[in-house]
């Protein structure tokens, strides 16, 4: 069967990798999508280095729309990245009859709805295994593994970024902003680091993960977004005296009322596997009603990790290129009909409503009263305290200081309450600082 043609928009560092792993494992990818998968043009506006990437024989070219114009391009890979000329350039190759690849996280959290509409009135895939977590195949997992279940929570470390500075946090006990320069100086940050360290990546992925395990549209603008900026050493430290570590966690659950979807920092139980995720790898644990607890532990970011997700999706659709478009896997996992229809069933819950546990560090003065005070609060909202630690004054301050923190964990509240009652401790003269509320998740 004649090869399967594809055009590749951008040649940085996933489009080498796609590149060098293609070429290195042509004759095994083959024989798994039973015809040949042969990039032959690649677009990229400097067009010296990646002819220098390609070598001979492959057309590059600086302008994008030339690959789209190509009528013997079946499939093209957008490697762009961002919102403008991205969305442009994958909705008009849509128009042109061509299947898409992406990694593009942030494009199909903020514009899938069109995107997959437009693709399925053209009859046509769009693909994007490695807009999640890198390496690791849990969109394939999602929507065709665990196919069988109804999804009741999952949880992911989904930002290399953000677990290497908490890891290197808790193993060299430093503050955020000399972890984040030094991340920066090793490569595993970005010059500007905002989308990773305030979690709006994290919160890409854990849309789209979301409409795929619950059959929702994407719906980016809805989701709870909270980053690691104002994490300190003393919390992390204070975490696992308790037993638990502090990692920056992409949440969506099955509630009574609707779906939560929120990113944040979480204190999770030490022993939990997921809380032993360091470094710049991701992990996805998703609870399923039928197959339990799965765990999805791998690389989520680089050249040939990401690479393997580009791959993958092009064997698929080499696949199913000639198949009926209604026979295919959906975009998002279930019927394309029935997404609009759950959104009256099943919608985004505010953050007010999510109910979960806390943790709450207070700065207060060393004096008698103020603990019962502190409690007396809680106790009057129906807030329910699972442990308490009082550090000792000098301590935390030193010889003879007068102030102390005070560690409090809290059984499952709802999150609007815990506003309240937040506000009304803060308004106590002897509470000298900013209370610090972490989320914390069991993930039982």
């Amino acid at each position: 069967m004649k090869p399967i043609q594809v055009g590749l928009l951008g040649i940085g560092t996933v489009g080498s990798g796609v590149f060098n792993v293609l070429a290195r494992n042509q004759d095994e990818i083959s024989r798994r999508a039973g015809r040949g998968i042969e990039i032959t043009m690649v677009a990229d506006l400097d067009v010296e280095r990646a002819k220098a990437v390609v070598g001979d024989g492959i057309q590059v070219v600086n302008d994008a729309r030339a690959i789209i114009a190509n009528p013997d391009i079946d499939i093209v890979i957008e490697l762009i990245g961002g919102y403008g000329i991205a969305r442009a350039l994958v909705l008009e190759a849509i128009a042109a009859g061509k299947h898409v690849v992406t990694a593009n996280k942030a494009l199909l959290a903020v514009h899938g709805t069109e995107i997959f509409a437009a693709a399925s009135a053209k009859g046509v895939m769009v693909a994007f295994e490695a807009a999640v977590a890198g390496g690791i195949p849990i969109i394939k997992a999602l929507r065709e593994g665990l196919t069988a279940n109804r999804i009741q929570w999952l949880a992911g470390i989904i930002n290399g970024t953000t677990n290497f500075i908490l890891s290197e946090m808790r193993s060299k006990g430093l503050d955020f902003d000399v972890v984040l320069k030094e991340a920066q100086r090793l490569g595993y940050a970005e010059a500007d680091p905002t989308f990773d360290i305030e979690g709006v990546d994290a919160a890409h992925k854990v849309t789209l993960m979301s409409a795929i395990a619950f059959g929702i549209p994407v719906q980016f603008d809805k989701a709870y977004v909270e980053g690691i900026t104002k994490l300190g050493a003393a919390d992390i430290k204070y975490a696992e005296q308790l037993g638990y570590r502090i990692k920056l966690l992409g949440i969506t659950k099955r509630a009574d009322k609707g779906i939560e979807l929120r990113v944040h920092p979480s204190l999770v139980p030490s022993k939990r596997l997921i809380a032993n995720v360091e470094g710049a790898m991701n992990a996805v644990v998703v609870q399923g009603d039928a197959v339990g607890t799965t765990l999805y532990y791998g690389k989520g970011a680089g050249s040939e990790p990401t690479a393997s997700a580009v791959i993958a999706d092009l064997v698929d659709i080499a696949r199913l290129h000639t198949a009926d478009p209604e026979h295919r896997v959906p975009h998002l996992a279930f019927q394309a009909n029935t997404l609009a229809d759950a959104m009256g069933t099943l919608p985004v819950l505010p953050m007010s409503e999510v109910v979960t546990s806390y943790y709450l560090r207070l700065r207060v003065a060393d004096q008698a009263g103020v603990l019962a005070k502190v409690t007396g609060l809680l106790a009057e909202a129906g807030v329910s305290i699972d442990a308490v630690l009082q550090r000792e004054a000098d301590e935390v301050g030193g010889e003879g200081s007068t102030q102390t923190d005070l560690i409090i964990l809290t059984h499952d509240t709802r999150e609007g309450t815990m506003d309240a009652v937040i506000a009304q401790m803060q308004a106590l003269p002897t509470v000298l600082a900013p209370i610090t509320r972490i989320r914390k998740e069991e993930l039982n």
